[in-house]
């Protein structure tokens, strides 16, 4: 195994890292400062986005730094999983800048469905957009009234009508539903057959927005924070009619869908991870050095020094996993790399929260301000470890495919 990225993939991330220094960092904090002072709630139908979001989003597109997430020359940049990792760790050193480069969750995700699964009549009138960066998306996959983290539980269903298929059901922490510029939505449910497995009776439905019977109830925050202009909703769907060809794939396929789906999308957000414990790091070292008490340097106090020791082995750790998890699904497919991938998605968040909360420490009082991105990232690692299946569900599956070895289910 080689780690190493190749002169493509280390290009491409140093003139991600430069864009990012030049054109980001220096109106980054201004952006998120204007975006809370107009906060809402969860009033959506107010949220805007800052013209400066576009231009950036331009000048990027323009650099050629644009879809680095897709493994298509003509439609993306062409970069292995693994030669994007090191970009995607450099984007998350910034809550900003994944969106600039049209690498964002959940578009990249859906971008990467309808890339793969698509008909060639949604690719043109849904992956086009998404791809220029025009419009953005939402999956809708967790439900309010059942045990999601095991997905066979699904109670909203999507059930074939002749050349039609109706949706009902409820979904929320549908991130990215409060962008006024999302237009449309993944949304898995269940299509009841009798004659197949409980893992080929769910389906993946393109919805608009738009369509009659689609309904935002409410913006959820996360912590008190409604990541605005994003958002979290809980969207109802009742008698939400829909031609068959909205179906991705076919009825029934959903989780077929789904596992080609999560697994590059969870390099994805663990390198990003990383990239914002490295970001974590370093401000707590710069306060560390900055700051005195009782006559000493804070990073010499107490146990500091030992801590971040500890943080720094655990990124490096966390990296070099996840890069291994990178490498298989590049050479030996998705499926060779199913505990690989569970296991950065144990690792990634649970590192990036111990390293953020290291960082806020140090900070004292303004570590839990909105003064640096420390509130944010703590945001973000702890809701990964909820988000695409809590830590117990991977956990599991790492011990399954594990006693599998020795002839155990």
């Amino acid at each position: 195994m080689d780690f190493q990225p190749s002169p493509r993939g280390k290009q491409t991330a140093e003139r991600v890292r430069a864009f990012i220094k030049e054109h980001i960092e220096p109106i980054e904090a201004a952006h998120w400062k204007g975006i809370h002072e107009k906060r809402h709630g969860g009033h959506w139908t107010e949220w805007t986005i800052p013209p400066v979001v576009e231009e950036l989003k331009a000048k990027a597109k323009a650099e050629g730094l644009w879809n680095l997430f897709l493994p298509d020359a003509e439609l993306g940049a062409g970069l292995s999983v693994l030669e994007y990792a090191f970009s995607a760790e450099e984007t998350g050193r910034s809550l900003m800048a994944p969106e600039i480069f049209n690498c964002n969750a959940p578009d990249t995700g859906n971008m990467e469905v309808l890339w793969k699964y698509g008909s060639a009549e949604q690719k043109e009138q849904w992956l086009k957009p998404l791809l220029a960066g025009d419009i953005r998306s939402v999956f809708f996959m967790t439900e309010p009234d059942v045990a999601s983290s095991d997905a066979t539980n699904m109670a909203a269903t999507a059930v074939v009508e002749g050349d039609e298929i109706v949706l009902n059901g409820k979904k929320w922490w549908s991130s990215g539903v409060g962008d006024p510029r999302c237009k449309i939505g993944i949304f898995m449910a269940l299509t009841p057959n009798p004659d197949l497995g409980r893992h080929n009776q769910h389906s993946m439905v393109l919805v608009p927005l738009d369509a009659p019977g689609v309904e935002i109830k409410r913006m959820l925050p996360v912590f008190g924070e409604y990541d605005e202009p994003h958002g979290h909703g809980e969207v109802h769907f009742t008698n939400v009619r829909l031609p068959l060809s909205n179906v991705i794939a076919g009825p029934g396929r959903g989780f077929e869908i789904a596992q080609g789906r999560l697994g590059p999308g969870r390099i994805h957000h663990c390198m990003r991870c990383i990239g914002a414990a490295e970001r974590s790091l370093e401000l707590a070292i710069q306060r560390g050095l900055d700051r005195v008490a009782f006559k000493k340097q804070l990073i010499n106090l107490g146990g500091n020094r030992e801590r971040l020791a500890e943080a720094r082995v655990a990124i490096d750790q966390a990296r070099l996993l996840t890069l291994q998890a990178a490498w298989k699904i590049d050479t030996l497919g998705v499926h060779a790399a199913l505990t690989d991938v569970s296991a950065i998605k144990v690792v990634a968040p649970t590192m990036l929260q111990n390293v953020v909360d290291f960082a806020i420490q140090i900070h004292g009082g303004a570590g839990v301000s909105h003064d640096t991105q420390l509130t944010a990232f703590f945001n973000q690692a702890r809701s990964l470890r909820l988000a695409d299946g809590p830590d117990e569900v991977h956990k599991g599956m790492i011990a399954r495919l594990e006693l599998m070895k020795y002839g155990q289910k």
